[in-house]
């Protein structure tokens, strides 16, 4: 069966442009002016994939991914004509799985479409086997039923920050560089430019604040995942003394 998609953007050159390039891949794409109306048809025939602009008329879309949220975990993508941290953070937050800023390459946004769809398809034949559960200090993950804990705490992860973390938590024992985040996490292909890796260790982070772990940043490689009496124990090796400084 072909791959459903929604698109809600209110510039209709930009929604049949977007059209055009998914379904010549063989995509079934349905267009919308404005995000309610995507909504109002997603809660009765949810599609595989939802695209939405940031500003249309009505409720915005940072909105309409908040309420998709609710009733789904659908991938979706952003787009906005914003070309600003607050915003990308904003839309990934809400549980966004890319975030796309106008103008852009539409080769570049079938690209990440395919790759989301890769991931998909893995993450379901994973859903396959028996839970499991992973512990790393005080963080404990299950993952068939997608929960973190940080001791009895729900950390409500998204489903990237989730995917994130499991990655880390099984590759402890390493530094992970971001293209393989990249390519494990969301599938992405080298060529495919985004800021999603680190701004989702960004939020990741805050919300292992209270927690015994940290992810460290590898500079200019990528990310390792310590518990904090290693970065103790480093810090007394590291004072010429022998005593933490």
């Amino acid at each position: 069966m072909k791959k459903s998609i929604y698109i809600a953007d209110d510039e209709a050159n930009i929604r049949n442009l977007v059209q055009t390039f998914l379904e010549r891949e063989g995509y079934d794409v349905t267009g919308f002016p404005d995000g309610e109306s995507l909504l109002r048809y997603f809660s009765t025939n949810p599609s595989d994939l939802v695209i939405l602009d940031v500003m249309m008329p009505g409720r915005d879309g940072f909105f309409i991914c908040s309420d998709i949220r609710k009733m789904s975990d659908v991938p979706i993508i952003m787009l906005t004509a914003r070309d600003s941290d607050s915003d990308y953070i904003a839309g990934l937050s809400l549980g966004s799985d890319d975030y796309f800023t106008k103008p852009f390459s539409p080769i570049k946004l079938v690209m990440k479409v395919k790759a989301i769809f890769r991931r998909a398809e893995a993450d379901s034949k994973k859903s396959e086997h028996p839970d499991e559960s992973l512990r790393f200090e005080d963080i404990s993950i299950m993952t068939k039923t997608k929960s973190a804990t940080c001791g009895e705490d729900d950390l409500q992860l998204t489903p990237n920050e989730f995917s994130l973390l499991t990655y880390l938590i099984i590759n402890q024992d390493r530094a992970v560089s971001r293209a393989e985040l990249l390519d494990r996490i969301w599938g992405y292909e080298t060529e495919v430019e985004t800021r999603v890796a680190d701004d989702t260790v960004k939020r990741l982070r805050k919300k292992l604040a209270k927690s015994h772990v940290v992810i460290k940043t590898v500079w200019g490689y990528g990310f390792r995942l310590k518990s904090l009496s290693d970065e103790d124990d480093e810090q007394v090796i590291d004072s010429p003394s022998g005593v933490e400084t």
